[in-house]
């Protein structure tokens, strides 16, 4: 029977055999796991430092941003998400070749990353290479099939590349899988507008519309497509819209929108009212196009004092066009002085290249003062400048119909 001493000896010459036996790969798991753990906290330390480099990218704070994410790369290099969001940094700083070095360095570390396929595509864009830009945003868009961002930002490619047939149909191909894509459908109305199809680009935009009811982009869109199809109730009912939201109160092309729609619906009250509301403005000074539209309503008006501060105004800022001459002569008809009005049509006439109003009104004129062959004549040279103008034609035709049969072949008048 053992003593107890003698236990103890063999428990302890146990011990030391045991401890012996483990002190090498004890301290090889020792350092092993020190590496891990070390690895780990880089890891974590870096996502804390992606995290707020995130947070003040997206507040705006692009600087410390660009500080907290090179602490992240630095931490753990290996990370896509984090070369692409220094170089989404550095394209706000304007540095698009470093941008792009980050871009593609996320590209090499994964590549089905889809947000650096996305931002290659805007820095290709940024440099003015629309096809490199359109591979990158198709790729994009193969990557993610959910998001329609990449599938529109191809179609405008596309639609820069003037390829609006190729623009199309890779639009109406993705359109099952964004039926309900108000960007999409924008863009289809953007080609139909490039197609000089303003009423087709005004149903494109409505439908947009009702995906995006808020979307002021594509309200003016609709607005323009429904000016060029002549639907001016539409356009007005669109432009006054516009202007009722506050960043577009101050908007003077879009209240110029609105005076024409205006006066196409003869409704000439108030288009002068919104345009002396422009001229009162100090940007009306070198607004030629203003001065003339305001000219116009007045003429329609019989607005006598307007209309000669109008034509004075289109004449000084423009003397080598007919419009301002062409209000005069109105000016001075209306005033009874039909013997001025023709020696200032004969300078809008000087002016006209083509143009059927100023001869026009010069014919009109001197049928007041009772030369209906002179009248005719003036159409005749107008329509030997512009033989296919119908408004030319049709006046020949009345000056015609008001002479004797003779007197058109030009017998009657020596």
């Amino acid at each position: 029977m053992m003593t107890a001493r003698r236990i103890a000896a063999l428990l302890g010459t146990s011990t030391l055999i045991l401890s012996g036996c483990n002190s090498g790969k004890h301290g090889k798991f020792t350092s092993e796991g020190k590496a891990q753990a070390q690895e780990r906290m880089s890891s974590l330390k870096s996502g804390t430092e992606w995290n707020m480099a995130h947070q003040q990218f997206l507040a705006g704070e692009v600087d410390k941003a660009l500080k907290n994410v090179d602490k992240s790369i630095a931490l753990n290099p290996t990370v896509p998400k984090s070369h692409v969001l220094r170089g989404r940094c550095l394209i706000e700083k304007g540095r698009l070749e470093e941008a792009r070095t980050e871009f593609l360095e996320a590209e090499k570390l994964e590549a089905s990353n889809v947000e650096a396929q996305y931002y290659l595509g805007i820095v290709h864009e940024q440099f003015s290479q629309p096809a490199e830009a359109l591979t990158r945003y198709q790729r994009a868009a193969d990557l993610d099939t959910a998001n329609a961002q990449y599938v529109v930002a191809a179609g405008e490619m596309l639609v820069q590349q003037g390829k609006l047939d190729d623009a199309e149909a890779y639009l109406v191909a993705h359109k099952t899988n964004f039926e309900y894509n108000a960007a999409l459908k924008q863009l289809l109305g953007h080609i139909a507008m490039l197609r000089n199809d303003p009423r087709l680009a005004a149903e494109r935009f409505s439908d947009a519309l009702l995906l995006a009811p808020d979307d002021n982009a594509i309200l003016e869109d609709l607005a323009q497509a429904h000016m060029g199809a002549g639907n001016f109730a539409e356009a007005e009912f669109a432009a006054t819209k516009l202007l009722e939201k506050d960043q577009n109160k101050d908007r003077r092309d879009l209240k110029l929108m609105r005076s024409k729609c205006l006066m196409s619906l003869n409704r000439p009250v108030e288009a002068r009212s919104v345009l002396l509301e422009l001229t009162a403005e100090k940007e009306a000074g070198r607004e030629f196009q203003l001065w003339v539209d305001l000219g116009n309503v007045s003429a329609v008006l019989k607005d006598k004092p307007h209309l000669r501060q109008a034509a004075q105004r289109a004449v000084a800022l423009s003397p080598d066009r007919h419009e301002g001459y062409t209000l005069k002569g109105i000016f001075h008809r209306l005033e009874g002085r039909s013997e001025e009005a023709l020696v200032v049509l004969d300078e809008a006439v000087l002016r006209a290249d083509g143009e059927p109003a100023p001869y026009m009104l010069k014919a009109l004129t001197l049928q007041d003062l009772g030369r209906p062959f002179e009248a005719r004549a003036t159409i005749e040279a107008a329509l030997k400048v512009n033989p296919k103008s119908p408004r030319l034609s049709a006046m020949l035709a009345s000056i015609d119909a008001k002479m004797p049969a003779q007197a058109v072949t030009g017998v009657g008048e020596k």
